[in-house]
């Protein structure tokens, strides 16, 4: 059984090809079209194991490399007031320009004075 197959097998096992699935199916459908993609790029388990982590993370919208957080990784998500969202991380923003800023999704990442 090749990639295809197998993953094609999994999504019908799971009831993900169902009508009463989400999206009505469709979503069993796009995982086969990106499978299909991968599988014909002939990757071996070396290449594999590198391809499919950095995948992960961009089809997350997750960063390869670290922030730096310079001016140039924000733009304005409000004027007034202004508040700086992160273009490479989207639950970063700052409401002083970039001097600090917070993570919506880990509070541990907060820069910003505590009391």
């Amino acid at each position: 059984m090749n990639l295809v197959e197998y993953a094609e097998n999994e999504l019908r096992l799971a009831g993900m090809y169902d009508e009463d699935s989400n999206y009505n199916g469709m979503i069993a459908k796009a995982v086969v079209e990106i499978v299909a993609v991968f599988a014909k790029q002939g990757h071996s388990g070396g290449s594999a194991s590198v391809v499919i982590p950095v995948l992960n993370k961009l089809l997350q919208y997750e960063p390869l490399t670290a922030l730096t957080y310079k001016l140039d990784e924000w733009f304005a998500y409000t004027d007034d007031p202004l508040r700086l969202q992160n273009k490479r991380k989207s639950s970063i923003f700052s409401d002083d320009g970039g001097l600090t800023y917070y993570d919506i999704d880990d509070p541990t990442n907060d820069t910003r004075a505590k009391p």
